[in-house]
């Protein structure tokens, strides 16, 4: 089974960025059988996580209202989001090692092309399976 269906369902991506742009752009790249939602802050991420509970969560380091360490945070406790795989994009290196002790599946720095979204993406959903 291709790492994009999980059991025969399309998996879901829940893009979290403040940027439309950097939403589209990842949108974009990631273009074939996903569910897509995004989110433009970090109150939001966690309203559509908790209703749709993606499969994957795609979340900015610098979000307004909450911070993408405060979602990250959030997710890892609620019960049912706890395993749901996140990857955190950040513009701040040093900031991956916290991100990845808080629980985030993987860590990228941005700017990233379009191709490594969608190896992460990838990766994340194989160890899913």
């Amino acid at each position: 089974m291709h790492a994009r269906q999980m059991a025969g369902v399309l998996a879901t991506v829940l893009i979290c960025d403040d940027e439309p742009s950097l939403r589209e752009l990842i949108r974009i790249s990631l273009d074939g059988p996903y569910r897509f939602a995004e989110a433009d802050d970090g109150e939001q991420s966690l309203e559509i996580a908790r209703r749709l509970r993606p499969d994957v969560v795609i979340l900015d380091m610098m979000m307004p209202r909450l911070s993408g360490l405060e979602v990250l945070a959030e997710l890892r406790q609620d019960e049912t989001l706890s395993n749901t795989a996140v990857i955190v994009l950040t513009a701040q290196p040093g900031t991956r090692e916290e991100a990845l002790r808080q629980g985030a599946d993987l860590v990228m720095v941005k700017p990233f092309e379009p191709e490594q979204i969608t190896a992460a993406v990838e990766e994340v959903l194989a160890e899913r399976r």
